[in-house]
């Protein structure tokens, strides 16, 4: 929509046919953005070879349909010289992937790039002023993308590294579904503010494993997500953890929010990972007990505050 405002050709292709055409005839994303009304500039399609000519692949996928999405697109022949941009927040499970890592298997010869931040999409799409951070495997094209894609409400910094880049958006959609369990059960700001502050300190032991750099995570794809997502009521990740506080099932949130929230799978993806690489992540862990071996919030949190008194390491 901003870029749209900015007289860039935008052409938004989606899987399901019969919301493009809702799309079409009303402007208005119901299920996802409602109130927010499409600009006109934007064309619609549902079919993904009409993308085979773009200069610039925007992947905004969930996690778990890039792969499928990326070799349908691999089959059409796209552009040579196409930039591929990945604005997709998970890792993939069973392999460990980063999804930069995914589009580099299927299109080796493209230029790959990442954008995270704290970009949640009801304000952005407000044109409420933000911030967030590029990167791409080549640091020319970087700079031209941060030119071309940066508007005065959207503010975007070049990153030097991908990895800790996308692991940063990643993994803060874990913690989030924690600080959204402890807003369901009431437990207030200071223990909110405390478990953002040890997320950060679990971020970083498991993000630089994963071949992330330190000062990355305390950038807006790590530090400043995880803000974002962990206290913003638009944040469907924590919006997860209030309503599993409350009581409801996976199955009933998903119907609540009209989607999966991206903190699921990746919690599924991190635990793994922590698990081979041998990193202490005992928020990860508690978030994996209560999404995948039915923990109470209650149990989980008196768990976490219980563990053995140590000094502060960040």
């Amino acid at each position: 929509m901003i870029w749209a405002k900015q007289g860039i050709e935008i052409l938004l292709c989606g899987n399901n046919s019969a919301r493009i055409e809702q799309l079409r005839t009303s402007r208005e994303n119901k299920a996802y953005l409602p109130g927010i009304n499409l600009p006109k500039a934007i064309d619609l399609t549902s079919d993904i070879r009409a993308c085979v000519d773009a200069d610039l692949i925007v992947f905004v996928t969930p996690s778990t349909a890039l792969r499928e999405s990326a070799v349908r697109l691999a089959e059409t022949k796209i552009n040579p010289g196409a930039v591929l941009l990945s604005c997709i927040k998970g890792i993939e499970h069973g392999t460990g992937k980063r999804m930069s890592e995914i589009l580099a298997e299927i299109f080796p010869r493209q230029p790959i790039a990442v954008l995270s931040g704290p970009n949640l999409a009801a304000e952005v799409s407000r044109e409420l002023p933000t911030a967030t951070v590029l990167a791409c495997t080549r640091a020319e094209i970087a700079a031209e993308l941060q030119k071309y894609l940066s508007t005065p409400r959207f503010r975007i910094y070049t990153g030097e590294e991908l990895v800790g880049i996308e692991l940063g958006g990643a993994l803060k959609n874990v913690f989030a579904i924690a600080a959204g369990a402890g807003d369901g059960l009431g437990l207030g700001d200071n223990s909110k503010a405390a478990l953002v502050t040890r997320a950060l300190a679990e971020m970083l032991r498991i993000g630089t494993k994963m071949g992330g750099e330190l000062r990355t995570f305390y950038g807006l794809s790590g530090a400043g997500d995880l803000i974002a997502t962990c206290f913003s009521q638009h944040s469907r990740n924590r919006k997860t953890g209030e309503l599993l506080a409350h009581g409801r099932s996976l199955d009933k949130i998903a119907s609540v929010l009209g989607t999966v929230a991206e903190g699921i799978p990746t919690t599924q993806s991190a635990y793994e990972c922590a698990r081979k690489l041998q990193v202490d992540t005992p928020i990860i862990d508690q978030v994996y007990s209560l999404l995948y071996q039915q923990k109470s919030p209650a149990r989980a949190m008196e768990e976490l505050m219980g563990r053995d008194q140590k000094a502060e390491i960040i």
